[in-house]
């Protein structure tokens, strides 16, 4: 597939109250095509201070609810040829960007953002869910035959032509208020790892500085999300094995077909 040397971008941004934290975070955006900000019914002024310190951003509002859905409605709503997805917290660094791009450029279809390499890291992170990290990382490596080092980490970007491959539930295109579905949540991160694995896409690990959040609590539940996780590794391997399992059985059923027609 032909892309673009000199690709357009689009930075999309899921947020819910997070008015604080953009007056920080949208001023040290790079000059970009295009900066969407998806809201998520925020009452804290959100919508308001985005407009207002980054003139000409994009904004639309989720669907439903949780972070995936925010992501799936702001893919919809990207222009640009390659989509960066950025936390609203501060925690992602801007000046990582053009790292992400250039891995796009050199031939990688998903550029994934890993805290586990020597010019990685994170000042956010825990012993306990670096462990629990660890374990989920390396269960997918073995079930997708991947070489991840971070699974569990949002800071990434691809190419906006792949969005279809990654089959997420419908985004702006949905009806308001319908109710939460399979990749909608906080698993939306594990989701579109696992699926870029099972198409076979080209994935390349861009070492990433995780900071703090600026303001504000963290929604992380340490054993929580670790099961949720865990369940979404399991439940995108046996959507894979289905799925590879019917590929494999097409050839014999059109064989099939065939030769009942020559004897018909």
């Amino acid at each position: 597939m032909a892309r673009s040397a000199n690709p357009t971008v689009t930075i999309v941004i899921p947020a819910r109250n997070e008015a604080r934290n953009l007056e920080v975070v949208l001023p040290g955006l790079p000059d970009v095509e295009q900066i969407v900000l998806v809201d998520g019914n925020s009452v804290d002024g959100t919508i308001e201070t985005a407009q207002r310190t980054r003139p000409g951003i994009t904004v639309v509002r989720q669907t439903r609810t949780g972070k995936g859905n925010a992501l799936a409605c702001g893919f919809d709503a990207a222009k640009g040829d390659i989509v960066v997805m950025f936390d609203a917290d501060g925690s992602a660094d801007p000046r990582e960007i053009p790292a992400f791009i250039d891995a796009l450029i050199a031939g990688a279809d998903f550029a994934k953002g890993t805290r586990f390499h020597p010019e990685g890291g994170s000042e956010d992170i825990t012993p306990l869910r670096h462990a629990g990290n660890w374990m989920l990382n390396a269960l997918t490596n073995i079930l997708f035959g991947t070489r991840f080092s971070d699974l569990c980490y949002g800071y990434n970007a691809f190419w906006r032509d792949i969005v279809p491959l990654m089959e997420l539930p419908h985004g702006l295109d949905a009806e308001p208020g319908d109710s939460m579905r399979w990749g909608d949540g906080f698993e939306i991160e594990t989701v579109l790892n696992c699926r870029v694995a099972a198409a076979g896409l080209s994935v390349s690990e861009v070492p990433s500085v995780e900071r703090p959040r600026i303001f504000g609590t963290t929604n992380l539940r340490t054993f929580a999300d670790g099961y949720r996780v865990l369940v979404t590794i399991m439940t995108e391997w046996r959507r894979h094995r289905v799925r590879r399992a019917a590929t494999a059985r097409r050839p014999f059923a059109l064989a099939g077909e065939m030769i009942a027609e020559e004897a018909a």
